[in-house]
């Protein structure tokens, strides 16, 4: 483990100036970094102050840009290539969630993911297989990378939230049903919403939809 990449990136503390009695850990997508999501924290906030946000950067180095970083490469879209992808970089996300959690003194109860794209990818593979549940998943114009083996891998059911625009050109809506499906059909309960006209992002609703989730499952 100890030569595993260390995750490193922009954080929000809590707004009440108090020690964090939560945890939101967000994960950006492919080409961005922990800047791009921790832009999210402050509406977040308004709903948990008591929480610490944080939005490391990906390990990788964005292999289609001289900036930018990336979970895994997406060079090959293919479902094997996705799938190598996430058991790739899942011990590297395992690891900075434990370290997270170790600092704050905080069980997972307390802790929500939030991913966007590709880090919502990474959100729903590794915490469905985190043996003790989180308090919820959110993933943000996303998409499930391994309903095949998710039954039989996965270790434990927080909550989901899924929301997608169908207007995206770059992951298509129907990814939305397809995650859906198959973490429903591994026992997962899901909370979806498709947003007209939103293209690959994260408008308003989403973000009222992720506050009225948080404060379910933490608040």
């Amino acid at each position: 483990m100890s030569d595993l990449p260390v995750l490193t990136g922009p954080r929000l503390e809590p707004a009440s100036g108090t020690d964090p009695k939560q945890l939101v850990i967000l994960l950006h997508g492919v080409g961005a970094d922990g800047n791009d999501l921790i832009g999210l924290a402050p509406y977040f906030q308004k709903t948990l102050p008591d929480a610490l946000f944080i939005s490391p950067n990906a390990p990788f180095a964005f292999d289609m840009a001289p900036v930018g970083h990336q979970w895994f490469s997406l060079q090959d879209f293919s479902e094997t290539a996705r799938r190598d992808g996430v058991l790739g970089a899942a011990p590297i996300l395992d690891r900075f969630i434990d370290d997270m959690l170790a600092e704050t003194g905080l069980s997972e109860d307390k802790l929500v993911l939030i991913g966007f794209s590709q880090g919502t990818m990474m959100s729903l593979h590794v915490g469905l297989r985190r043996k003790t549940p989180l308090a919820g998943i959110i993933g943000y114009s996303g998409m499930l990378t391994d309903a095949e083996t998710l039954k039989q891998e996965i270790a434990s059911r927080p909550p989901v939230l899924l929301t997608h625009g169908d207007a995206d050109p770059v992951l298509p809506v129907a990814a939305l049903p397809d995650a859906v499906a198959g973490l429903e059909a591994a026992g997962v309960t899901v909370e979806h919403h498709i947003r007209p006209g939103l293209p690959h992002g994260i408008d308003e609703e989403c973000i009222r939809l992720g506050q009225e989730f948080l404060k379910r499952v933490l608040g």
